[in-house]
């Protein structure tokens, strides 16, 4: 990343107020610079040379004291302001990636994004901190400081002005020597966090099957050893940090002694005098001082500015382009698959393979095949989620129109769909909420509807048993309750929910015999409200529901071989701020 990328600035808006008063204070710290300099060489020189008593030197003294004062208190206001600008900046930056990352869709997440933005929306842009605490003020304070210096120790002696500037360049030079290495390093760093944090995620999303083979620490030495090598990056790039610091401060003293020499031959000679010569003496050191603060603070920044390459590769990731049409009525249409083939990502093979489906409204259809022959990836198709590499996804209106799903705003088409995933999707709130899809009242015309839909779910049975009943908070993802009952949750918002079209993704997979019972029972009522149902399932109890069963299938296709058409384009159509399902999954 440059030294201020504007690409920072436009994605980060508290970036741009704290980059405006950094700069306006890097200003002013310049002219105190200059003014405590002047001030406090003439009164060394007033009381060692000529002797002046104490009562003269005390109005400027007084002068001096306010100027270190007003300085103190620019340091304080920049250090306060930019803890805070960092938080929010960083902030902002988290919220962009994630909601990019919903809106590329969950292919694009499956496809190797997923890990990436998981680490740059925990760990990763924390280290951006010190690139707004520590280092941007610095860059600023370069860019003010030192040129206004600079320019004051001409007026006064232009052979220290020379000297300055002939050594000048030597910080920048070596800082960019290091830097290169660092960053690279640093990059490295970044890159050994993320195979780590993809791994340990695996490792917790699968620790319980694990556990089941008893093999839940078989991936104990491949941890440890990635481990191992993101300390191994992070010391050596502190290392590199610790010399670097020591050349930058060897040649800054260097090249201030080299001032201190000949302004004291020429003080010697009388051709300079005392008060210009300990001004350039105490301007000297703050000529390099701010760029040798740039080369030790950019050290401390190389693993944020790293992570903020990254966030904004993400957030320039081109998206899908989305539809404008509005959605036919979903109870009165009909959804149609035509010959419609995906390509796995990262294998040669098409999961689904020409997969022709049609759901009618009111129509119950079953969709079987074996693991991994692209059952969920028709669900992502059906839902606008995923396009096809070729085929046709279209709506059927009661009039016969054809309308392309790619072509239709997806903000019209989730709210009609009631999506229930392997495992739902509960967001943080009351049973009572969450079922009524909104804030729930204690009385209303609804409760009578909703306890009977609870009654039939078995719901009622896992209210009754919590000792706040409907105003029992759960947790993120439904915690406070066992997989089983996160599902007749699930159910009961389904069935509460007006979606003419229930999408249900292999609903009996983590549930016993009383479990399945009751998810059989919900279909009923479903199919008999005239709802149209869509299943993803293997027991033959759920498929024998079924008014249709259409069976899924993969093929494996030659290495480097195409689809028949053209790709259509991947990713989700733009889901930002979704609607929610009934019962709790992305629509």
């Amino acid at each position: 990343m440059k030294p201020l990328d504007p690409r920072l600035l436009r994605h980060a808006r508290a970036a741009r107020g704290y980059l405006a008063l950094t700069v306006g204070l890097g200003l002013l710290t310049a002219a105190l610079v200059i003014a405590q300099a002047i001030l406090l060489a003439q009164v060394l020189a007033a009381a060692a040379h000529d002797g002046a008593p104490l009562s003269e030197l005390l109005p400027r003294i007084g002068w001096l004291a306010l100027v270190i004062a007003v300085r103190a208190v620019a340091t304080g206001v920049q250090e306060r302001y930019a803890h805070r600008s960092a938080t929010r900046a960083v902030a902002e930056l988290r919220e962009q990636v994630v909601e990019r990352a919903a809106r590329l869709g969950p292919r694009w997440l499956a496809e190797g994004a997923g890990p990436r933005v998981v680490t740059l929306a925990t760990r990763g842009l924390d280290a951006l901190d010190a690139y707004f605490v520590k280092y941007l003020p610095q860059l600023v304070l370069s860019a003010t400081v030192t040129p206004a210096t600079l320019v004051v120790i001409l007026g006064l002696d232009w052979i220290s002005a020379a000297i300055a500037a002939g050594t000048l360049p030597l910080i920048p030079i070596f800082m960019i020597l290091i830097g290169q290495l660092t960053q690279g390093r640093s990059e490295r760093g970044l890159t050994v966090m993320q195979r780590l944090g993809s791994q340990v995620l695996d490792l917790v999303a699968g620790i319980a099957t694990l556990r089941a083979f008893g093999r839940e620490r078989g991936p104990v030495t491949r941890v440890r050893a990635l481990g191992d090598a993101h300390r191994k990056a992070t010391m050596g790039t502190l290392r590199i940090a610790f010399l670097s610091g020591m050349v930058l401060e060897l040649l800054t003293t260097l090249s201030v002694a080299l001032v201190a020499v000949s302004i004291g031959l020429r003080l010697v000679y009388g051709h300079m005098t005392l008060v210009d010569g300990l001004a350039v003496l105490i301007l000297a050191p703050e000529v390099y001082w701010p760029l040798r603060q740039v080369g030790a603070q950019f050290h401390a920044s190389t693993d944020g500015v790293a992570a903020a390459e990254q966030v904004f590769e993400v957030l320039e990731t081109p998206l899908p382009v989305s539809g404008t049409r509005r959605c036919p009525d979903l109870s009165t249409s009909t959804l149609r698959l035509t010959d419609v083939t995906v390509r796995a990502p990262g294998r040669d093979q098409l999961a689904p393979a020409h997969l022709d489906l049609e759901l009618p409204p009111g129509g119950t259809v079953a969709v079987t095949g074996p693991s991994g022959a692209g059952k969920s990836t028709g669900i992502e198709l059906l839902l606008g989620l995923l396009r096809p590499d070729s085929g046709s996804v279209e709506v059927v209106a009661a009039d016969g129109t054809a309308v392309p799903l790619a072509d239709i705003d997806p903000h019209t088409y989730w709210p009609q769909i009631a999506w229930l995933p392997q495992r739902p999707v509960l967001e943080p709130a009351t049973i009572g909420s969450l079922v009524a899809g909104g804030p729930a009242s204690a009385s209303g015309p609804g409760l009578p509807r909703r306890d009977e839909a609870a009654a039939l779910t078995g719901l009622d049975t896992v209210v009754a048993g919590l000792p706040d009943g409907w105003d029992t908070d759960l947790g993120r993802g439904g915690a406070g309750l066992s997989v089983g009952q996160r599902q007749r949750v699930a159910l009961t918002r389904a069935l509460l929910s007006d979606a003419p079209l229930v999408v249900l993704d292999e609903p009996t997979a983590h549930l016993d015999a009383a479990g399945e019972q009751v998810v059989l029972d919900t279909v009923r009522r479903l199919r008999a409200d005239g709802r149209t149902v869509l299943l993803v399932a293997h027991r033959p109890s759920l498929i024998a529901l079924a008014d249709r069963v259409v069976t899924v299938r993969a093929e494996t296709v030659p290495a480097g071989s195409e689809p028949a058409e053209p790709d259509a384009g991947r990713g989700a159509p733009d889901p930002v701020a979704p609607a929610r399902s009934p019962e709790g999954g992305t629509r």
